[in-house]
Parts: structure tokens; sequence; C-alpha cells
């Protein structure tokens, strides 16, 4: 399996030709990884304190930061690094962002920045129900968070002081793990998107789409006959280096390393090149169903991707 896309800029704020831009858009739709070897994110001298502490994780596996209100969740309140870690965190945010902006600019304005991440544990022998644990294969979708019907974009830089690599796996394409998988689901208990938002399960309307995901995200992490023997290929993303990946479209898992930062956008599914290669649009093409709804009352919502082929 060839899952991954090599690209050699090595600056953030670096011209990206015309064609660099087609390729990366092809390459990320097409459900591949757009990975820069050499572009490094640079911290300044006063942050490399944030890499040395003992970060005691034990009821968050990462530190969330919310960059366009400033919520930061995951540390004690007193951490005495606190403003050191924020400034940081808002600056791999805008970063992150206009350096999309420059390599996508098809998706441009579009792209809506969720959490920014930090995760300075180690992840080998970290004890974690098999739903939160990212050692397995999987594709991403969030309990709490539904999307609707965007997709889930994200930038990972690994910025470890000790030169170890971010050891991840990557899986069959999407479809194929659909197809595995979409026929165990059943259908939500009626109501029951309604309720979990009223009571603030979630933070937002759970659709149809986020529930097949959501069940195709915990499928797959349960069965351990398929983590052992699904087409998988290992790779390990080295210190200094960055990739880019639809991680609900990318089967993958992460099994080794520590210091990472990562980046979360959404997008709306109308602004892909190719909408048809979608995860909601290959799975309503399985199910044969609308997978979309409003957030008021559940009705046909207009992401749909009949007109999509």
């Amino acid at each position: 399996m060839d899952l991954l896309e090599r690209f050699e800029q090595d600056r953030w704020d670096a011209v990206v030709s015309p064609h660099e831009q087609r390729r990366a858009l092809e390459s990320l739709e097409g459900g591949r990884v757009v990975y820069f070897p050499q572009l490094d994110f640079p911290f300044q001298a006063a942050e490399r304190a944030l890499l040395s502490r003992q970060w005691d994780m034990r009821a968050d596996k990462n530190i969330s930061y919310a960059p366009d209100i400033g919520l930061l969740r995951g540390v004690r309140a007193d951490l005495p690094d606190r403003a050191l870690l924020v400034g940081l965190m808002q600056r791999f945010a805008d970063t992150t962002k206009q350096f999309l902006r420059q390599l996508l600019p098809t998706y441009g304005p579009q792209l809506s920045r969720a959490r920014t991440s930090f995760r300075p544990v180690e992840i080998a022998g970290r004890p974690s129900s098999y739903r939160k644990d990212d050692t397995r294969l999987h594709v991403d979708a969030f309990p709490s968070r539904p999307t609707g019907s965007a997709r889930i974009l994200r930038v990972f830089s690994n910025v470890n002081p000790h030169r170890q690599g971010r050891a991840w796996r990557l899986g069959e394409p999407f479809p194929e793990y659909a197809r595995r998988f979409a026929p165990r689901i059943r259908p939500p208990f009626p109501g029951s998107a309604t309720l979990l938002r009223l009571f603030r399960i979630t933070k937002g309307y759970r659709t149809l789409y986020d529930h097949y995901m959501l069940r195709l995200h915990d499928l797959g992490k349960a069965d351990v006959v398929y983590q052992r023997q699904a087409p998988q290929m290992a790779f390990d993303f080295p210190a200094g280096s960055t990739w880019i990946v639809f991680t609900d479209q990318v089967v993958h898992a992460a099994h080794r390393g520590q210091h990472l930062l990562e980046q979360t956008f959404h997008l709306p599914v109308a602004v892909l090149a190719k909408p048809e290669r979608s995860p909601l649009c290959v799975l309503e093409r399985l199910t044969g169903t609308t997978l979309t709804a409003n957030a008021l009352g559940g009705e046909k919502g207009t992401a749909s991707c009949s007109a999509a082929g």
C-alpha cells in the first residue's frame, strides 16, 4: 500500500505552486496522507521547558485548546507554564490555518478551526478503554462532538525533542472499511439525537451520518481479529516532520510516540473537489439513505450526495 504523498516544503510560509496545490488536494481527498518530512514546527527558547516537564495526565490523554475563545483544558489552572502553553498552542493554530489556506486555497474560508491539541505523554503502555485506544485501527468520530456531515481534517507535527518517531499504522481504503462494518450498524433509537442534545451529552445534533461514523469507529476498534489481520502498513513520522490527513477517511492508528502538536479543522462536504469520495457519500451509497439532517428536527438536510454520483 502506498498511502503517503511526500512534499518537500520546509517553511510554513513558503509559496505553494498551483501544481503542488492540486497534488495536495487530490491526495487528501483520495484518502492519502500528505507528508512533509522537513516541515518542523519551531519552538521558542522558553517553550522548550514544556517538552521537559513531567506532565500528570491521569484524566486526559492530551491537552486541548480552543484557539478562537482561548479556553485551555487538560491541565491544572495553577500550572506555572500556563501562559507559555497557551502561546505555543495559539501560534500552532494560527500557523496551520494560514498554511492550509496557502496549500488548499479552494477550501479557503470554509475551513473551520476546531481544537488544538498538545500530546506530551507516551502513547505506548497508556491504559485505556477500547473506544479511547488510539493504538487500534479506526476512523475518527467523536461521541460528544458530532460534525453533522462536515469532514475532519487534521494537521500533525512531531515535536519530540529526543528525535523519537511517531509510529502509525495506516489501514485499508475507507470504502472497504465501511463495507466491512456498516452492515452491522443498527439505526439509532427514534428521538435519541434530540435527547442526547437536550441532556447535553452531545454538543449539537447527532445526525444519522454521525451515528454511522461513531459506530464504524467503535466496531473497528472492538474487532480484535480485524485489528490483527486487516491490511495495514506501518510508518514512523520522524521528529521534525508534519503530516495532514482526513482522519474521518483514512483508517489509522498511533501506537508509539511522545510530544505531538495537532490542529483539527472541519470542512463542509460541498467544498470538496470530489465530494463523492467523502465518507458521507460512500455511506449514503452503501445504505441507500440520506444520512444528514438539520439541527432542529431531524429532517433531510442539504448535504445529500445524490447529486455527487
